[in-house]
């Protein structure tokens, strides 16, 4: 918990000195592998392990992006805030420690998850773009949000696919009809609608941006409130 800590206090530390974002990078990926080691296991389960490995991953995504932004410190200020609010949630939530049943023990829930988690990642990235673009105007933010949310679908599609061969696996069927799989269903044609309204002339701009925004909001809701506030096979 003392490298959590410590990552936290660097992404926070990052709105002042950039590099600290890294350095916040390097100690929460120490604390994600460490716990895994402590575990025996992919640490992926629970809110906890899994909002440390998501602020990890925007943390990861923004780097590469932020060296194509013009306002490269507006940028990872934003993310530097992000990263720091789902580190904070991540610290005050409760860890968990117990094994894993054996319907978790496959290495498609691991796929899924890392997957899922991973897109989610790059969802965010996309809407910390869209709300820079609705301040600067800036074209380049415009397309670096088109390419977030590309490579965040594909990764989010791929994920569908390897927990629907999970959802076989495990219960005999791919679709069970939890709130959980209706939500993400309604987060992929979110996405599919987005990246198809990109296409039309008038919805380029403010519009897109507003999307991505919107899109990561449903994104949250998808995880973590669905997660909390309905009973699924997917419930923390």
């Amino acid at each position: 918990m003392t490298l959590l800590a410590l990552s936290f206090g660097s992404y926070l530390f990052a709105l002042w000195k950039r590099p600290l974002l890294v350095l916040g990078l390097i100690l929460q990926a120490a604390y994600i592998v460490s716990r895994g080691a402590e575990l025996g296991r992919l640490p992926l389960v629970g809110p906890h392990d899994t909002i440390a490995f998501l602020a990890a991953s925007i943390a990861a995504f923004s780097i590469p992006f932020g060296f194509a932004v013009k306002n490269r410190n507006s940028f990872l200020s934003s993310v530097a805030v992000v990263t720091a609010a789902f580190t904070a949630f991540s610290m005050l939530s409760k860890a968990h420690n117990s094994p894993l049943p054996p319907i978790l023990k496959t290495f498609w829930f691991e796929c899924h998850v890392v997957l899922a988690f991973m897109s989610y990642a790059l969802f965010g990235v996309a809407a910390v773009l869209g709300s820079m673009y609705l301040k600067e105007r800036d074209p380049v933010h415009e397309g670096l949000q088109y390419r977030a949310v590309l490579i965040g679908y594909c990764l989010f599609t791929l994920s569908m696919i390897f927990g629907g061969i999970w959802a076989y696996l495990a219960w005999g069927t791919y679709w069970v009809w939890t709130p959980k799989e209706l939500w993400t269903s309604i987060l992929w044609v979110y996405y599919s609608f987005q990246l198809h309204a990109r296409l039309r002339p008038w919805w380029s701009g403010k519009p897109m941006a507003y999307l991505s925004i919107v899109g990561f909001a449903i994104v949250l809701f998808t995880y973590l409130g669905v997660s909390l506030l309905m009973k699924s096979s997917h419930s923390f």
